[in-house]
């Protein structure tokens, strides 16, 4: 059966046999779709390694999953919190600046300069905060990524996108705490995206398609 895979380019595709994200170079529309540990699945009679491959598969998955969950959650709240910080100190010192200028330069033939020393500071002040941004950014692409595979659809609301019942996939747990920002998140940069505006989606978002 064809594919609708790109051809000569490295591309994640979903095994045919295992069912998880593995990485593929086509150079056919008829290459076999299975990922280099299932081909020696092929076959009726293999039915039973096959199914003991897949499970320690999906464990090794389920572990790697849940650790870089861990390490993003820890990252993105000290990222946010630094950032807001870091805002914070900014805004004080925008403030403390201009109240100095303001009082030195308001009448005489310095006059001009204030305006120059407070664009200059804000200009500073605005390239910090773009900083803290693309570091939120960054890892709420990656929570993106995470969530598209562990989310459930209206179809089935019980089971989570990994197969597991969402009541009993840790990752679904820890996700939906962040769901409503994640996705206030998406929804922003999907609109900057449509005014062909720098945005953050990731690349495999389908507006990117």
């Amino acid at each position: 059966m064809a594919h609708l895979y790109p051809l000569y380019v490295n591309v994640l595709a979903q095994c045919f046999c295992c069912q998880s994200l593995q990485p593929f170079h086509f150079t056919s529309a008829t290459d076999q779709v299975v990922c280099g540990h299932c081909l020696r699945h092929l076959g009726p009679e293999k039915a039973e390694q096959r199914d003991a491959d897949h499970i320690k598969l999906w464990l090794g998955q389920f572990a790697a999953q849940q650790e870089t969950l861990q390490e993003l959650d820890a990252t993105t709240t000290a990222a946010i919190a630094e950032r807001d910080a870091e805002i914070a100190a900014l805004a004080a010192q925008v403030a403390d600046l201009t109240g100095i200028v303001a009082g030195r330069f308001d009448r005489g033939p310095d006059a001009g300069l204030r305006g120059l020393l407070e664009t200059e500071v804000l200009k500073r002040a605005e390239r910090k905060a773009e900083l803290g941004q693309r570091r939120t950014d960054a890892a709420m692409a990656v929570l993106w990524e995470i969530d598209r595979l562990h989310r459930t659809t209206p179809a089935d609301s019980q089971r989570c996108g990994c197969g597991k019942s969402a009541a009993a996939c840790p990752e679904t747990r820890a996700l939906n705490p962040i769901r409503q920002a994640l996705g206030d998140w998406e929804r922003k940069n999907q609109k900057l995206h449509a005014a062909g505006q720098r945005h953050a989606l990731p690349a495999g978002h389908p507006d990117l398609a």
